[in-house]
């Protein structure tokens, strides 16, 4: 097929997602005022504790076998990658614009951690409906896909949870001083502590430091050649306890995370499998009544994206134009001219299996917006959560065309 036809079959699904993410904006409306914020928070929940983890439990196991692992082992790698370029990118941004100590840790999110998930559960399936896609049959195309996109959704997961969330947690902790050094953030949201704790924290060292500038001089060498022995009990305590809180595990663990290793399990154990994947499958009730669940994913997904992105639109915080278009250029331009080469690469050597399916979804991991659960991170930290919404709006907008026009040369290279 030419590449104006593939470009018309890829415009398809993405005019899906946008309608009904048109559809989510009216609810979020102040004239519908049906989706608002908190029903979007508790839709929210139920997409991520209960939709979710369906879907992606059900298309594993009835696609994963110990035969298709040897397959699968790239996405982990090629996501590692794009994460990493990302922030070796976004990091290029934040010299190149001079964007201010509140907004680094947000601008190395957007460009490192990509909606890996949700815009594959929606794109994925309406383009296995057309015609003109190269990837055949309709029914094998949409199984195998949700499939891989249910990998790459948890895959994704646990890079924003490990990788995005700690970097700007980082640089949330940190604000505008002198204008050159960054200071410490007196007002900063850990669970469990207040503004209270922390002002009795800063007064404590504050005492500290003066009973330290009252003593005399002369007791300084005998303090400090003391040493006391740490037992290694203690010693490595001290090591998890700083992993652990490097690594919010909670997060780590998802629901998504989680139901893929459930789905690894079934698909990959004959016995399980055998008992719930079928047609007369003597399980398979547990198997429907999970694709049903499963089913409400998508469209919820697409209607808090759009019910999220009208906030962009109200909020009054303004973004340096520099830093959108740094954002734009490295999300559009940069990581998928990257992503081509480096998966092209790796088919001519051999690495990558020749299925096109598997390295359309590859490619497309290099072509997306930032992930939506950033903005939820800026609202955990309370740091530059108003200018998110903004950059989401610019972002979310000019990704109808990017990812059109990148899925469409995708396919095209394929066919």
């Amino acid at each position: 097929m030419g590449l104006l036809e593939l470009f018309i079959t890829a415009c398809v699904p993405v005019l899906n997602m946008l309608l009904v993410t048109g559809v989510g904006s009216f609810l979020a409306s102040d004239f519908a005022g049906i989706l608002g914020k908190e029903a979007r928070k508790h839709l929210n929940f139920v997409v991520f504790y209960v939709f979710n983890p369906c879907l992606v439990a059900t298309y594993l196991a009835k696609t994963i076998t110990l035969e298709s692992l040897a397959k699968l082992w790239f996405m982990p790698v090629n996501i590692l990658f794009a994460f990493t370029f990302g922030l070796i990118f976004g990091w290029i941004v934040v010299k190149v614009t001079g964007a201010p100590l509140k907004l680094r840790g947000l601008i190395l999110g957007c460009c490192s951690a990509g909606n890996l998930g949700n815009i594959f559960l929606i794109i994925i399936p309406a383009l296995c409906k057309e015609k003109g896609s190269p990837f055949g049959n309709p029914d094998a195309c949409q199984t195998y896909g949700l499939a891989y996109s249910s990998l790459s959704l948890a895959l994704g997961a646990v890079v924003l949870w490990t990788g995005a969330y700690n970097i700007i947690r980082a640089n949330s902790q940190v604000t505008e001083g002198d204008g050159n050094s960054p200071t410490p953030q007196t007002k900063v949201f850990v669970s469990g502590s207040t503004e209270g704790a922390v002002s009795e924290e800063n007064h404590s060292i504050s005492s500290n430091r003066l009973n330290e500038s009252t003593l005399p001089l002369i007791s300084s060498p005998t303090v400090s050649s003391k040493k006391t022995k740490i037992p290694l009990s203690e010693r490595a305590k001290k090591i998890v306890s700083s992993v652990s809180g490097a690594v919010d595990l909670k997060k780590l663990f998802a629901p998504s995370t989680i139901s893929v290793i459930v789905g690894f399990i079934i698909g990959g154990t004959p016995l399980i499998r055998n008992a719930m994947i079928g047609e007369n499958a003597p399980l398979r009730v547990f198997r429907e009544s999970a694709e049903l669940i499963g089913g409400g994913a998508i469209p919820s997904v697409t209607l808090i994206m759009g019910g999220n992105l009208i906030t962009g639109l109200r909020g009054g915080a303004s973004v340096q134009p520099s830093v959108i278009a740094g954002i734009v250029a490295v999300r559009y331009i940069l990581l998928p001219s990257v992503g081509t080469v480096l998966i092209k690469t790796a088919v001519r050597f051999g690495i990558i299996q020749p299925d096109p399916l598997y390295q359309f979804i590859l490619l497309l991991q290099y072509a997306v917006p930032p992930a939506m659960n950033i903005g939820t991170i800026t609202q955990l930290f309370g740091v530059g959560e108003s200018e998110c919404s903004v950059i989401f709006v610019w972002v979310y907008a000019l990704a109808s065309v990017a990812v059109t026009v990148w899925s469409a040369f995708f396919m095209w290279t394929l066919s």
